[in-house]
């Protein structure tokens, strides 16, 4: 099975503990998320596969040379299609778990992300939704390593999960958190996320995985956190003027946050706090395509996808 990638694909295996490793796609920007791998005595598990087929291929060699066994178990810490569309290539071994709500969002969106970038090169990708789903916690078994997976939100969306590794205190915390890019709540929830976070402090890691960018510690939660409590003030003051999420992002523009790659994701996050603030639930269904509309509009052409 080959496929041409759309540029050079590179990554980093980072390795955190014993048998964990961070599989990071620089530079983290649109469409280039991270994964994890966790070689238990008894099994292996992957966080999270890639956008494409030619990258999700080099994610699988990756993992072959790391461990002898196959992929056993494959957790998608939410349904965007970046860290889902490989699922097909790991199906044959694993068994597929995410939280119950993400795998309703793969169902319902499909390969919807394809659209927004259609010059991208997919190669061939599919819909592999997960075999088993939980609500609130559930603990992997057969893996010789504990592993709970956490349901933390609405945040990033209404079914992310948290891998935590509480012998080794490592955290794969898929799109909660961003490392050198700007956080996205547009399909989940601004307040939800600033809850979420400070759950995952309190689990005290010593490695945070995001889901895109480099890993670190738990100040990547604290960065943040700082991000999101800025667009929460922002929305505010620009609710009280009169300004379209639009208008206030071309006004105020990146603020103190200017080195964060994709910062057009400022309207966005806008967009989902001044519904909140409007009195919608966290995670409530808004018009996700005018609201990226907005981000195009705001970046000056579509944002670069470089999957």
């Amino acid at each position: 099975m080959e496929a041409t990638p759309n540029s050079p694909i590179t990554y980093e295996v980072e390795q955190l503990a014993e048998g964990v490793h961070a599989y990071v796609q620089p530079d983290g920007g649109w469409c280039l998320n991270n994964a994890g791998i966790v070689i238990g005595t008894e099994g292996t598990l992957l966080i999270d596969t890639a956008a494409t087929q030619a990258r999700a291929l080099v994610l699988r060699e990756t993992v072959h040379t790391l461990s002898a066994r196959p992929v056993g178990t494959l957790v998608n810490t939410h349904s965007h299609g970046d860290h889902t569309f490989g699922n097909h290539l790991f199906a044959e071994s694993a068994t597929i778990v995410a939280h119950e709500r993400a795998a309703a969002e793969m169902a319902e969106y499909g390969l919807a992300l394809r659209d927004l970038w259609p010059q991208v090169h997919w190669g061939h990708v599919e819909p592999t939704l997960p075999k088993v789903t939980y609500r609130d916690r559930l603990s992997l078994p057969d893996l010789g390593v504990r592993v709970e997976l956490l349901h933390a939100g609405p945040g990033h969306t209404a079914g992310d999960t948290v891998v935590w590794l509480p012998d080794q205190r490592v955290l794969f915390a898929g799109d909660l958190v961003f490392s050198g890019a700007t956080p996205f709540v547009l399909m989940g929830s601004l307040s939800g996320s600033l809850r979420v976070l400070d759950q995952l402090r309190r689990l005290e890691p010593l490695h945070v995985v995001p889901g895109h960018g480099p890993p670190g510690g738990p100040e990547l939660l604290d960065a943040n956190a700082d991000y999101l409590r800025w667009v929460d003030e922002l929305a505010r003051t620009g609710m009280a003027e009169g300004l379209p999420p639009l208008d206030l992002a071309r006004a105020s523009g990146p603020g103190p946050y200017g080195q964060l790659l994709d910062s057009e994701r400022l309207v966005g996050n806008l967009v989902r706090a001044y519904a909140e603030l409007r009195g919608a639930e966290p995670a409530a269904p808004l018009d996700v395509p005018a609201a990226f509309e907005d981000i195009v509009a705001l970046h000056g052409s579509l944002p670069h996808c470089s999957a």
